[in-house]
């Protein structure tokens, strides 16, 4: 029987975001069975109170955040739900994370993909965003994690649209496209959004589709750095090139790129064209962690073509720029 992971739905944002009221409308609309793990600040978990839905099962992580103190409880967690799983005593369908809203969700996201083990047991589908459009741009202003969460997203999740003017969401969501012009921007109806725009998302999958969001005329779709606040040191790097790439040359660009900008990378993905190479090259990374594999071949009607979008802190634009025209084959 051949095994399929068990999709994992990472969901952040700041406080008071609406996380949790998002969650359980999830819970009530989404037709899966759903294990969640939340944490809180403190000794007692407040939003565990707040679940109104029955669960198949609740893992209550309190004093501390997922991302630091109790970290290593996550993965025990993990395999633990995951035997149980196998053993017959809990049946479910999708595992929901959700975190404290000052959690960093980096390395949350790498414990999928640093234990062999997880990284077969669990697909990680998405990262899911809440922003507050009353006072996200204050806190993105204010916190850095904040700036985090929203260049980490695959989808961000406005909440509270309808208490704001639509100039100030509009310049929310501009803000929101030049931190990450890689993730789709959804409103939620009094924290409502239909399952399937959240469930399935594939953001962690190597396949041609990697790169979102595309434009009407099948092109990439990106916002201007001028759309950013002063205070973005995050935002979405595009480099892109129509014509083959030299392997050698994009995999020492790519080694130097982990090497030098690791810590300031959060998210970094791309579809490549290789010199005498048939089909894509697709990648993508979190971190230090990075995966590489060869999708569909390039068809007899399409121009080969090599994109890369690269989000991170305080990334030198210009001098990446320059490695990667470097990288270009010569024939």
């Amino acid at each position: 029987m051949t095994h399929t992971p068990i999709p994992v739905t990472l969901l952040t944002g700041f406080l008071g975001a609406g996380k949790t009221t998002l969650l359980n409308r999830l819970l009530a609309e989404a037709g899966e069975r759903i294990v969640v793990i939340e944490n809180e600040f403190g000794p007692v978990s407040i939003d565990s109170e707040l679940l109104i839905h029955e669960l198949d099962e609740l893992v209550e992580m309190t004093n501390g955040c997922l991302c630091c103190t109790i970290r290593g409880d996550l993965s025990r967690h993990l395999h633990e739900l995951y035997r149980r799983r196998g053993a017959g005593e809990l049946n479910f369908d999708r595992l929901v994370i959700e975190t404290t809203g000052l959690a960093d969700p980096t390395p949350i996201a790498q414990t999928f993909f640093s234990d062999d083990t997880l990284a077969e047991a669990y697909a990680l589908d998405a990262v899911l965003t809440v922003v507050d459009a009353v006072h996200g741009a204050r806190q993105l202003d204010e916190h850095l994690v904040a700036r985090k969460q929203a260049g980490f997203a695959d989808c961000l999740l406005i909440s509270k649209a309808d208490l704001v003017d639509e100039a100030s969401l509009a310049n929310l969501t501009e803000r929101l496209a030049a931190i990450n012009s890689q993730a789709g921007q959804h409103r939620l109806d009094q924290g409502r959004i239909a399952p399937d725009m959240v469930f399935g998302v594939r953001g962690f999958h190597l396949d041609e589709n990697l790169l979102r969001p595309p434009r009407p005329d099948g092109g990439l779709s990106f916002r201007p750095a001028a759309a950013r606040s002063f205070a973005d040191d995050i935002a979405a790097l595009h480099l892109s090139h129509d014509g083959p790439l030299d392997l050698a040359r994009i995999s020492a660009f790519m080694n130097r790129l982990v090497d030098i900008h690791a810590d300031r990378l959060l998210r970094y993905k791309g579809v490549l064209a290789i010199a005498g190479e048939p089909h894509r090259l697709v990648f993508q990374g979190v971190h230090r962690i990075t995966g590489f594999d060869y999708g569909r071949e390039w068809q007899a009607d399409e121009a080969p073509r090599s994109d890369i979008v690269l989000i991170g802190q305080h990334l030198p634009a210009d001098a990446i720029r320059a490695e990667f025209a470097a990288c270009l084959a010569t024939s």
